[in-house]
């Protein structure tokens, strides 16, 4: 409560902070925020163009002539969030110590930012994603509702993990590469560029134990399929994600006095 209560007090702050950063990331940027979109949208296509010949004759479910294309930039809109929150949960403290240093101001803040930013940013990908949607003929139905809800299970789970491992690497700078190489390895052990059942039977029980396997199923049934997300899955993800919250506001606590020493 006493973070929650941090947060409200300094939500001006944490307004600014957002809108300044968005604003020094495209500084004299003739493009602007468009690059948030584009860079997603230049990997589906590349992927797209890439593996579409190879594997779109084994997306059963999706008859449409771009079915692969659909069906990854659903995947990679559900990563790309995830990721973004992670990656700048690892270096959020250190990124920051100057700022820990010299200023008093609840520590707390600095995720809240990281997730306004993050949600922003999803939120413009998911209108681009509308758009390129429509444009190829494929309109989401009455289950993309359900998009909100994945949205913030999804920021829950990325912020949990990420501050947690945040806080660690302040202390042991090695946590940061090892996360690093466990997410490019995470990207290619969830069902983003393939379909699950390419899977063999044998090793596909695996994919159960990953928590973004059912966010991104989440997001490409109501994006692509039409159909409801998988909700026992996401349920035990949400207890996952609050599990990794509440571990991480602990480490936060026990640990913010000596950051500032240690940075």
């Amino acid at each position: 409560m006493s973070h929650a209560s941090s947060i409200w007090n300094y939500r001006m702050f944490i307004l600014s902070s957002i809108r300044t950063e968005l604003a020094n990331r495209f500084v004299r940027s003739r493009l602007g925020g468009l690059w948030m979109i584009i860079n997603p949208l230049a990997q589906v296509l590349m992927y797209a163009l890439i593996l579409s010949a190879i594997l779109s004759a084994k997306l059963p479910g999706i008859d449409h002539r771009f079915a692969y294309a659909i069906y990854l930039t659903a995947g990679i809109l559900a990563w790309t969030m995830f990721s973004e929150v992670v990656t700048r949960c690892l270096n959020i403290f250190i990124d920051n110590a100057e700022l820990l240093k010299k200023l008093v101001f609840p520590r707390i803040c600095l995720p809240a930012i990281v997730s306004g930013s993050a949600l922003l940013n999803g939120l413009l990908l998911f209108l681009a994603v509308i758009v390129v949607f429509t444009a190829l003929g494929h309109f989401p139905s009455i289950h993309v509702l359900w998009l909100p809800a994945l949205f913030l299970l999804n920021l829950a789970l990325a912020l949990g993990l990420g501050l947690t491992l945040g806080v660690l690497n302040v202390f042991v700078r090695d946590v940061g590469q090892i996360a690093q190489l466990a997410l490019q390895y995470g990207f290619w052990f969830t069902p983003i560029v393939y379909m699950p059942a390419i899977i063999p039977e044998s090793l596909r029980f695996l994919l159960m134990f990953n928590p973004m396997y059912w966010i991104v199923s989440g997001y490409q049934n109501v994006l692509v399929f039409s159909v409801h997300p998988p909700l026992m899955g996401l349920a035990a993800v949400g207890v996952l994600a609050l599990l990794l919250i509440l571990g991480a506001l602990f480490l936060f606590r026990k640990a913010a006095p000596e950051m500032v020493d240690v940075l």
